[in-house]
C-alpha cells in the first residue's frame, strides 16, 4: 500500500506525466479556450437562436464553439452569470445598469425589442386603460416589474386611475396568469410577449403594448429593454470568441427573418399547438429584431432609465442616476 506521503506526491505529478504523455493536449486547451456558454431558459428565445447557429455551424465559422447551458429560470440565470458560471445571458437593461453602476462592468448587446401587452378576451368591454377600473388584473412578475410600473403611471396619467387601488392586482407567474385569463378568473392581463403571441390566435386582443407606453414616456422608437449581457472579464479573456459569438448572433437572426427553412430546427423548441401559434410567435419574434443605431438605443435608454428612477427609485434602478458609461455595445469597440 501506499504511504501517505506518496499518495500526494503521486496526486501531484499526475497532471505533468499526464500533459506530456498526451500530444493533444495543447490542441484541446485551444479548443476550450474558444468555446462560449449562453445561459438558456425553458421554452427561451434564445434557444432558438442557438439551435439556427449550432445548424448553421455559425459558431464554428466565426472562430468558436457554442455551449448552451440550461437554467431553470430568471433568478438562475442571473445567479450563474454572476458566478461566471456562463458567458453571457439575456438579460433586463435595468439590472445590467444597476450592475454597472455598483461597479461591475457589463455590456449590454440588444437582442429584442418585444415586451409585454395587456391582454383581454376578444369580447372584453376594456377598450381603454380607464376600463380597467374595479377590473381583475393579473400582472407578470411582481410590484417591481417594469412593464407594471410603466403600465401604473400611463394609466394615472392617461385616464385618471390609480390601477394599486382602483383594481384587484394578482402578481404571479405568466404561465398561471395566462390560464387564469383563458379561464375567466382574471379580466386583463399584463403578460410578457411570447404569452401574448400565444393568447392571440385564442381570440384574445391587446389593449395596449409595452412599446406604445415607453413611446409615450418619451422613446423615439421601438427600443430593446433586453440583451445579451457580457461581463468585462470576458471580453477581456475571450475577445474573439465574444465577438464571433455576436457575429454569429446577428447572422442567426438574418437567417430567421429571410429563410423560413432556418424555422425547421426552431420550430421543435417552440411547444406549438397548431399553424397559427407559430405564426404569431414567428411573427413577433422576427418583428423584435433590434434595427437601429447604438446611439439611438443609448438614448431610449437614457429616457427610460430616468423614467424608470422615478417611478420605481433605488430599489429598482440601484444608486446610479443615468446609465453608467460603456454600457451598450456591438461587438466592434463601440458604445
Amino acid at each position: 500500500m501506499l504511504s501517505r506521503r506518496g499518495l500526494l506526491a503521486t496526486a501531484a505529478l499526475s497532471p505533468v506525466t499526464w500533459g506530456f504523455a498526451s500530444c493533444g493536449f495543447a490542441r484541446r486547451a485551444e479548443a476550450a479556450s474558444a468555446s462560449f456558454q449562453v445561459g438558456s431558459l425553458p421554452f427561451g428565445t434564445v434557444s432558438w437562436e442557438a439551435a439556427v447557429i449550432k445548424a448553421r455551424r455559425l459558431d464554428t465559422a466565426n472562430g468558436f464553439t457554442l455551449d448552451v447551458v440550461k437554467l431553470a429560470g430568471n433568478d438562475a440565470a442571473r445567479i450563474a452569470f454572476q458566478g461566471s458560471q456562463v458567458d453571457t445571458i439575456v438579460g433586463d437593461l435595468l439590472w445590467a445598469a444597476r450592475l454597472g453602476n455598483e461597479g461591475r462592468a457589463i455590456r449590454f448587446v440588444p437582442y429584442s425589442t418585444s415586451e409585454g401587452a395587456l391582454m383581454v378576451p376578444g369580447d372584453s368591454p376594456i377598450r381603454t386603460l380607464a376600463d380597467l377600473k374595479g377590473r381583475r388584473l393579473g400582472v407578470a412578475g411582481g410590484p417591481l416589474d417594469k412593464n407594471w410600473l410603466l403600465l401604473k403611471a400611463q394609466a394615472r396619467d392617461a385616464a385618471g386611475i390609480d390601477l394599486e387601488t382602483q383594481a384587484t392586482i394578482a402578481f404571479g407567474a405568466p404561465p398561471l396568469l395566462a390560464l387564469k385569463l383563458e379561464q375567466g378568473e382574471l379580466d386583463a392581463g399584463l403578460l410578457y410577449w411570447t404569452y401574448c403571441a400565444r393568447l392571440e390566435p385564442k381570440g384574445f386582443r391587446r389593449v395596449i403594448g409595452s412599446d406604445d407606453i415607453m413611446r409615450a414616456f418619451g422613446a423615439a422608437g421601438s427600443m430593446a429593454l433586453i440583451g445579451y449581457l457580457i461581463d468585462d472579464e470576458t471580453l477581456k479573456a475571450k475577445p474573439e470568441a465574444v465577438a464571433g459569438f455576436l457575429r454569429a448572433s446577428r447572422a442567426a437572426k438574418e437567417a430567421l427573418a429571410a429563410d423560413p427553412t432556418a424555422w425547421d430546427v426552431v420550430r421543435p423548441l417552440m411547444a406549438v399547438e397548431d399553424a397559427a401559434t407559430f405564426e404569431a410567435l414567428k411573427r413577433e419574434y422576427l418583428s423584435g429584431i433590434p434595427r437601429r443605431p447604438l446611439a439611438s438605443e443609448r438614448r431610449d435608454g437614457e429616457t427610460l432609465f430616468g423614467v424608470m428612477a422615478r417611478l420605481g427609485g433605488d430599489r429598482l434602478v440601484g444608486p446610479g442616476k443615468t446609465l453608467p458609461p460603456g454600457l451598450y455595445y456591438d461587438g466592434s469597440g463601440n458604445g
